[in-house]
């Protein structure tokens, strides 16, 4: 019987999975029910406080002796730019009228940069989480090496070689490939570039050219999805939206409904909503705020996430979902709603199959 395990640090998995974190959509419910089945469940505390993330990770080892992965933002702090931010503001003012309600008055950030939040990287040393997990960049090396030497294993999410580069040079475990075709945040390092590579040239280009073990993340929703990114390199693959229809996850019910168009679905990435690219299911956001002209003045990430949130709550108020920013990968249309630890055992079924299909 072919064997099918996942090593990566300290960390070994009975299977290829990981949960993607999806802050926001991933719960401790979630992330405790796939490690239970075998795979590696996530939790995302990059937009948390510290003591909702300790809350979060205490809840996750409570339904859990397996491990599990805690991932963080570690994007360049924001520039705050009043002048760009009331710019961004009359741009969006329109809309905020057009549902009847004010925009913000100003803008702030709100949340830190995991790059400058000494109290969630003590609280992480405190906590020993089995895997942590970096998004958007890298932390400091010195915090790196605290981290690495009491014991947990590190991996972080790349775009591009150079950034796979940066994280074998920082002395992490594995990589996260993360192709364009990934629903959620890209994680590339600079913004401004935007992701440009799919999944599996990322993972051909990782393997290639880097030592450390590679997981592959981006429109893979089943067991031949995997048993394709294991035949190009990969070690196994992170998986988001294929969990946002289980019920373990906070998705509410507008957006599982999104998922009911099937063939019909449509993604599409932009920065507009949060500052950073982002892919999700076509909306207002994409079709009418995504101009040139917006580029030009949009606050930076999180800054912008504010008036986003803000338009969503107002357009929500007043029962329209134009506004909904429902984050999905381009492998949407192939989401099954089932819980968590049955979908683990479906994909395993599939990879097995495929496994002895192509031999």
């Amino acid at each position: 019987m072919a064997d099918f395990s996942m090593a990566i640090g300290r960390v070994r998995i009975s299977h290829p999975i990981i949960q993607a974190p999806m802050a926001g959509v991933s719960t401790p419910a979630l992330a405790a029910a796939v490690s239970n089945a075998g795979g590696l469940g996530s939790i995302g505390i990059g937009a948390s406080s510290v003591a909702a993330a300790r809350k979060m990770i205490d809840d996750t080892h409570q339904q859990t002796a397996r491990p599990f992965n805690v991932n963080v933002f570690c994007h360049q702090p924001e520039q705050p730019d009043p002048e760009r931010e009331a710019a961004w503001l009359a741009y969006l003012k329109p809309l905020f009228e057009e549902v009847q309600a004010e925009p913000p008055a100003s803008l702030a950030s709100p949340y830190p940069s995991f790059v400058e939040n000494e109290a969630m990287f003590e609280m992480l040393l405190e906590t020993q989480p089995a895997v942590v997990s970096f998004h958007f960049g890298l932390p400091r090396q010195d915090w790196i090496d605290e981290l690495r030497a009491s014991g947990i294993t590190l991996m972080a999410t790349a775009t591009s070689l150079n950034e796979a580069f940066q994280i074998q040079k920082s002395g992490l475990h594995g990589i996260v490939a993360q192709g364009r075709e990934a629903g959620g945040h890209s994680g590339v390092f600079d913004p401004a570039g935007g992701p440009e590579l799919g999944t599996f040239p990322l993972v051909r280009l990782f393997s290639n050219y880097c030592r450390l073990p590679v997981i592959a993340a981006g429109g893979i929703m089943d067991g031949r999805g995997i048993r394709a990114a294991l035949d190009l390199g990969a070690v196994g693959v992170q998986m988001g939206t294929a969990f946002i229809l289980s019920p373990e996850s906070s998705a509410d019910d507008a957006y599982r409904a999104r998922f009911r168009d099937g063939a019909a679905i449509e993604t599409r990435l932009t920065p507009v909503i949060s500052g950073r690219p982002a892919r999700g299911f076509v909306d207002r956001w994409s079709q009418e705020v995504d101009t040139p002209s917006a580029l030009g003045i949009m606050p930076d990430y999180p800054i912008a996430y504010v008036a986003g949130k803000a338009l969503k709550a107002a357009a929500l108020e007043a029962g329209q979902h134009g506004f909904d920013a429902c984050w999905a990968g381009q492998g949407a249309p192939l989401a099954r709603s089932l819980p968590a630890a049955e979908l683990v055992e479906r994909l395993m079924e599939e990879l097995k199959l495929a496994s002895a299909v192509g031999r």
